[in-house]
């Protein structure tokens, strides 16, 4: 049994888990979240705990078991408390703002850039080179900024760029004659 699926997910007040053959629904304060559940991994619900038991003796079962258990506590922390990603925008000129479910961006380029906003993701911009991302699903917050991010990421030279609030850039030395 893999490691990380012996330790049980704890379900706290407030949440509600209806497991189906097919898929699991996490509700809580926040949200509503659906996943699809695999034929090689069982979950159980035992005194407010999330079991995740691998059905079978197998390498697959086995990682699988693991997997599912992490993307299920993500999911019960998503719905309670959700997920946040900071951007810091640093450049001469670079801006961001949100019109409704838009975000517009000006990163330097004769154009602005627009980004349309997914559904279940909140964008705030409280300073104009600050992006905060919110919602309660982590991986599509998670590909939100990375989708940001590469409209102009980083450069090794100066460091100007769209960056994650805690990313270290390593400036390089300009080359000399």
């Amino acid at each position: 049994m893999s490691r990380v699926s012996k330790n049980p997910i704890n379900i706290p007040a407030g949440v509600e888990v209806n497991i189906k053959p097919e898929f699991i629904e996490i509700k809580g304060p926040l949200g509503l979240l659906v996943h699809s559940l695999s034929e090689y991994v069982q979950v159980e619900i035992q005194s407010n705990q999330l079991n995740i038991i691998a059905k079978f003796d197998s390498k697959k079962s086995n990682e699988l078991s693991g997997t599912m258990r992490a993307l299920l506590a993500n999911m019960v922390k998503g719905v309670t408390a959700g997920f946040e990603e900071k951007l810091q925008l640093v450049g001469v000129g670079y801006r961001a703002q949100v019109n409704g479910d838009v975000l517009n961006l000006a990163l330097g380029f004769s154009h602005p850039i627009e980004h349309a906003v997914p559904q279940g993701i909140k964008i705030e911009t409280p300073i104009q080179t600050e992006i905060i991302i919110k919602g309660i699903d982590k991986q599509k917050v998670g590909q939100v900024a990375a989708d940001i991010r590469s409209y102009r990421k980083p450069e090794p030279y100066k460091g100007k760029g769209i960056r994650y609030f805690d990313e270290k850039i390593i400036i390089k030395e300009t080359k000399k004659k």
